[in-house]
């Protein structure tokens, strides 16, 4: 091998190696952000939906939600039934968008600059989560939804157009 075919197959080991990595940030970090979402629902089952709640106020507080019931589109149900509901469907929304981004992330191997509308309204929605569970829940959500964010805007803006060609 000549010495310009020598440096010609390094230079080209080098740009395939520089392509590589352009992709491996938007696949990382969505991947990051669906193991973080699917971290989100597994806690959120655990401790929100399925939690018991402390003796005193807390307790008081469920058995006045058990106990009232009323008729309601042709179903009685509870505030509690209600809760419990409400919290599987955000369990249950949380586990697709795990998956979601996922798959995305498999995507971005051969796109990621496609991908950034649908990362930016995953962005929004999930800034969108830690305002209102900083207001209406606690930190620990919001902490982790801002975590998920900073993954979702780490993507957006390290695409870049035709990376993985």
């Amino acid at each position: 091998m000549t010495r310009n075919a020598r440096k010609l197959a390094a230079f080209e080991r080098f740009g395939r190696l520089f392509m590589r990595q352009t992709t491996l940030p938007g696949t990382t970090d969505k991947r990051l952000a669906s193991l973080l979402t699917l971290l989100h629902a597994v806690l959120h089952t655990i401790g929100g939906v399925f939690g018991k709640p402390d003796p005193g106020p807390q307790q008081a507080a469920v058995a006045a939600m058990k106990a009232n019931q009323f008729p309601l589109m042709g179903a009685t149900r509870s505030y509690w039934s209600f809760y419990m509901g409400m919290g599987l469907t955000a369990t249950i929304c949380l586990t697709i968008i795990a998956i979601v981004l996922w798959q995305l992330s498999s995507l971005a191997k051969t796109d990621a600059c496609r991908l950034r509308p649908i990362c930016m309204t995953f962005l929004l929605a999930f800034l969108l989560l830690a305002v209102n569970s900083s207001i209406y829940f606690f930190s620990a959500p919001a902490i982790i939804e801002l975590l998920i964010a900073l993954c979702l805007a780490m993507t957006i803006f390290t695409s870049r157009p035709g990376a993985a060609r």
